[in-house]
């Protein structure tokens, strides 16, 4: 039987994984949640995986699993390291300064109306701060932002809407003060005026059918642990329902490379357009 040798986080502790159990734990988490692991870069994440269940005192990843399905919290925090729910708003600022300037307006010229997908959505960051440049920019104007992600917990607190003061850092002032409000324990809630203009759905990106006729979908920081036919899969089916102009918003380190096969015009970087005539 295969033995895979993995490190934690310490360098000196080495655990040997057993393949069967690996396997065995794969159609678990499948069968619960629908996440296929297959799709995903598989050392890193049996070692991002081996890591989490060592520092919680299991020995195997099926005994791991069979705990936190009878814990509810413990659950929602796995998935939520599973799939690796990290956000904040504006999240890397000269890109979504570029996206403000330049692509909303050009988008904007071609259609009055936006619809809007942010694929791995996480805590709402993201929609949310393009609800808050579309307010600026168009007020008044009802556009559709779709904003989705696998995690239900995670869209949970999307939903809520409530931050801290670190994961507003990249907010300008005006903005905070315009739409957001402090709460008794020190955190900021967003306005409910914003909230409004969101609409939050679960949506496994590796399994589910996607909507067409988007002029702008933001899949940001989300594929980092995607094998690369499912990323392939995944930035096609996007092409698909985009309008044709429309835009695809990947991550500073997700460069689409093989763009050209698939259709794609390298727009700017890291933002690909669908051919106007495609």
């Amino acid at each position: 039987m295969p033995i895979y040798t993995l490190k934690n986080n310490r360098e000196e502790d080495i655990t040997q994984v057993n393949e069967q159990d690996w396997s065995i734990f794969k159609q678990k988490l499948k069968n619960k949640t629908g996440i296929d692991l297959d799709l995903y870069k598989e050392a890193q994440m049996k070692r991002r995986i081996n890591n989490l269940v060592m520092r919680k005192g299991y020995q195997t990843f099926s005994t791991y699993f069979d705990f936190a399905v009878k814990d509810k919290d413990e659950f929602a925090s796995f998935i939520e390291y599973l799939t690796i729910n990290v956000s904040e708003f504006f999240r890397t600022p000269e890109k979504f300064s570029e996206l403000e300037s330049v692509i909303i307006p050009e988008l904007l010229q071609k259609s009055p109306k936006l619809n809007i997908w942010s694929a791995g959505c996480s805590i709402g960051a993201e929609p949310y701060s393009i609800a808050m440049i579309l307010d600026e920019k168009t007020p008044g104007t009802r556009h559709r932002i779709l904003a989705s992600d696998l995690d239900v917990d995670i869209l949970a607190k999307a939903k809520e809407g409530i931050y801290t003061d670190n994961e507003l850092k990249a907010i300008a002032i005006g903005r905070k003060q315009r739409y957001f409000t402090k709460t008794d324990d020190g955190k900021y809630a967003v306005s409910a005026a914003i909230k409004a203009k969101i609409e939050f759905r679960r949506h496994n990106l590796l399994k589910d059918p996607f909507e067409t006729g988007f002029d702008l979908i933001l899949c940001r920081n989300v594929v980092i642990y995607f094998t690369e036919e499912a990323k392939d899969k995944l930035y096609k089916e996007f092409f698909k329902a985009l309008k044709p102009g429309g835009i695809l918003f990947v991550g500073g380190t997700e460069a689409v490379l093989n763009y050209r096969e698939m259709g794609y015009e390298n727009h700017r970087p890291f933002f690909y357009r669908r051919p106007f005539n495609s």
